[in-house]
């Protein structure tokens, strides 16, 4: 089963109220590295078999007409989860 992920920010000159709230949390809670924050969206489709060009194309449309909003929204990444350190198995990329 292959599985593909699709990132999805909000444009950078629309609001962030979300990022702005962990932006402010952070300094709170020890954490003063931190400047600025931006929340996006992550998807995983799941396919059946291998991740193809065709499925990665198929995911680009998916994700430009109904996994963003492209009035507030950019597609900043869709690619084979295989491909991504830490993603094949599911297991995140330790700090």
């Amino acid at each position: 089963m292959g599985r593909v992920v699709v990132e999805v920010m909000p444009k950078p000159e629309i609001l962030d109220p979300q990022g702005k709230a962990v932006v402010g949390a952070l300094p709170r809670l020890g954490f003063t590295q931190f400047s600025g924050v931006r929340q996006g969206k992550r998807f995983e489709l799941e396919v059946d078999g291998e991740v193809t060009p065709e499925i990665l194309a198929a995911a680009r449309e998916a994700a430009a007409t109904l996994l963003s909003n492209p009035v507030i929204e950019d597609v900043v990444s869709v690619s084979d989860a295989a491909a991504v350190p830490g993603e094949a198995s599911g297991t995140p990329v330790s700090a």
